[in-house]
């Protein structure tokens, strides 16, 4: 019944629709319309309510606030397999052929509620989408399909409900708290042809959709050098989060899907009174989580679904965070950014990876903030993030080529509002 509660309550705000965003890996770009229109970067900044999720020492309200935000995220996934010319026994061989991924359009809300208790102390709710990964590759039923087990695919959804408070320390320090409330969701379909390989053939494949709950932390830290000058930190646990057991074949540690802790370190500089650069440093720690890192010849020694079942064999992920603004006039701000960071994916993990095809590298991002009055703002992003392809041998077929590869672009807009 609980989990019933929480599923519904998912799919009545975002969880249901954040299956995937604009991803350094599977984490978002950035979280905030202004943010994002400046490649994520501000963690010296406060811009927005959302400004606290980035940095909770960023949350600053002016009496009550509030923040709806919306982004459309379009991205296009496909993989390739080659032709061989030979054909070895026991290998399993793909069809050789291009096959791009449905589902390319996705509208990803955002809420924030925010309060002033006094000159020090601000308090807020944060509600976002942390990442995701969704790939359907269409097909009839089996032998059809990527795995030639019908419609082949992922959908992880991961929402966050963060309750966020920032103190004023000084004159110059804010630091700032937020709980983290994890539900996430998952589904896999066409993945029984590996059912040889794992401990729970029945919590492999094809059991609809599961979820898992957690509880982390967020903390933060800003704090201003002189007029010009200002930096900032933000530490993010991991978070342990409960088994999708319905899938307990198929992900490490009996069905686990914790979340990687992060660590960020940004700074502000005014070059003028109108026009500002900032830059922030980001570590996700993928190496935290089995099912993620955990590479595929794992196969071959433990059970899928095990502690040492195969996983992603993704890397740990560093991102560069550069952006601009100008304060164009009174009323409105222009951003620019971009960010750059080496996709987690090595040449060998192709195979599992044409179900998360996680490889963007760099994101290009504009953005526009305008104030129709003292409690009305307007927040507008778009952003491009190139085309990238990883290419490898099939690890169970190693004489065929496989290669993944995804686009991405979006928009997204956000208004602020004050009573």
């Amino acid at each position: 019944m609980k989990k019933q509660l929480i599923s519904t309550l998912a799919l009545t705000f975002s969880l249901g629709s954040s299956s995937a965003l604009a991803t350094n890996g599977y984490f978002t770009h950035g979280y905030g319309i202004a943010h994002k229109g400046m490649a994520g970067a501000g963690l010296a900044l406060s811009e927005e309510l959302m400004s606290g999720a980035n940095n909770p020492a960023n949350l600053l309200v002016e009496r009550t606030q509030f923040s709806l935000g919306l982004e459309l995220f379009s991205p296009d996934r496909k993989y390739t397999a080659s032709s061989v010319a030979n054909f070895f026994p026991d290998a399993l061989y793909l069809e050789a052929k291009t096959q791009k991924s449905d589902n390319t359009l996705f509208a990803i809300p955002e809420f924030a509620i925010g309060h002033q208790l006094n000159e020090k102390i601000n308090i807020g709710v944060l509600v976002y989408g942390n990442g995701g990964m969704n790939t359907q590759y269409n097909a009839g039923t089996a032998p059809d399909g990527t795995f030639y087990a019908g419609t082949t695919g992922v959908d992880l959804k991961q929402l966050f409900i963060s309750p966020t408070a920032s103190y004023q320390f000084n004159e110059q320090t804010r630091v700032g708290v937020s709980p983290i409330y994890v539900l996430q969701q998952f589904e896999a379909q066409g993945l029984s042809s590996f059912a040889p390989f794992s401990q729970s053939p029945q919590n492999l494949s094809d059991n609809g959709t599961d979820t898992s709950t957690g509880v982390g932390i967020q903390l933060g830290i800003n704090q201003t050098i002189n007029s010009s000058l200002s930096w900032g930190a933000s530490y993010r646990s991991a978070v342990s989060m409960q088994e999708f057991d319905s899938y307990r074949g198929l992900f490490a540690e009996q069905g686990g899907f914790d979340l990687p802790s992060s660590i960020q370190i940004g700074a502000a500089f005014k070059i003028t009174p109108d026009n500002e650069i900032v830059f922030d440093w980001q570590k996700i720690n993928y190496d935290d989580v089995r099912s993620i890192t955990n590479p595929i010849d794992n196969l071959m020694s433990a059970p899928l679904g095990t502690d040492g079942g195969a996983g992603f064999g993704w890397d740990d992920m560093t991102i560069y965070k550069l952006g601009y603004q100008w304060q164009r006039t009174e009323q409105q701000k222009i951003r620019f950014g971009i960010s750059y960071t080496e996709q987690p994916i090595p040449s060998s993990e192709v195979l599992f990876n044409i179900l998360a095809p996680g490889v963007q590298e760099w994101h290009f991002t504009a953005g526009l903030s305008h104030s129709f009055s003292s409690k009305v703002q307007l927040n507008v992003m778009a952003f491009y993030s190139p085309a990238k392809e990883v290419t490898g041998v099939n690890f169970l077929a190693p004489n065929q080529t496989l290669s993944i590869e995804m686009e991405q672009s979006g928009f997204g807009v956000s208004f602020v509002w004050g009573i």
